[in-house]
């Protein structure tokens, strides 16, 4: 890692042209993934996605179809590509800091990876299903239950990714206090708020207003929080 890293004075402009090439490497990265997604991965995601449904799907307009498998093949294609997107972004990042600071953001990405799987996991196998359920048998003996495919596949994916970026809550704290920014102590203090918080949030990102998945999703990251202190005073 040695030269690739090495300190050097450089003016705005060689920053900035440093900058599009990282982004113009991500970008081609991308559009490579979208293509690899579109031809092998894209329908295997879609079924993936639309498993948890117990209700027909239709599509409303003549380009829904099309339109979503586009959109889920640059979803995946960017997935793919992350391996590539965040090498590049280091790359950028990691001469500015101090030697220490480089091998923790190192050792870090990983973990970043992993709490955002951990948490794609959870929302797939736990809360859609429940979430599902509830608006599947919500009026269903007065309306008949059909959604837009579009509108679903919009709805599950959105939902997770917000899922994913929540359970690294941990890992954030662990960095924060890592870098002295905070310690235990100070995050300790705080529980009180961090319920409160954790019951917004889990308000907020969960697709259904009932109470009970409400709570499948902000006990968890109350715990979450709590498991960052654990981590905190490691740190």
């Amino acid at each position: 890692m040695g030269e690739a890293f090495q300190d050097r004075e450089m003016t705005i402009f060689e920053h900035l042209a440093e900058l599009r090439r990282r982004i113009i490497i991500a970008g081609l990265a991308v559009l490579v993934g979208m293509a690899i997604a579109a031809v092998f991965l894209t329908w295997p995601v879609i079924d993936l996605l639309t498993r948890p449904s117990d209700v027909h799907l239709q599509v409303l307009r003549p380009t829904e179809t099309f339109s979503v498998y586009m959109k889920v093949a640059l979803v995946t294609g960017a997935a793919l590509a992350m391996p590539i997107i965040v090498w590049q972004a280091l790359l950028f990042v990691l001469p500015a800091l101090h030697q220490h600071e480089r091998r923790f953001l190192l050792f870090a990405v990983p973990g970043v990876s992993l709490s955002f799987c951990l948490g794609l996991v959870f929302g797939f196998f736990v809360v859609i299903p429940a979430a599902v359920r509830f608006l599947a048998g919500f009026g269903s003996g007065y309306v008949q239950v059909t959604w837009s495919f579009e509108e679903y596949v919009s709805f599950v994916s959105t939902f997770l990714f917000w899922v994913g970026v929540v359970f690294e809550t941990p890992l954030l704290m662990f960095s924060l206090a890592k870098l002295g920014v905070v310690d235990a102590e100070q995050l300790g203090r705080y529980w009180k708020y961090a319920l409160l918080a954790a019951f917004v949030i889990g308000a907020i990102i969960t697709p259904t207003p009932d109470p009970f998945n409400q709570t499948i999703v902000s006990v968890p990251i109350f715990l979450l929080y709590e498991l960052g202190i654990i981590l905190a005073r490691f740190a």
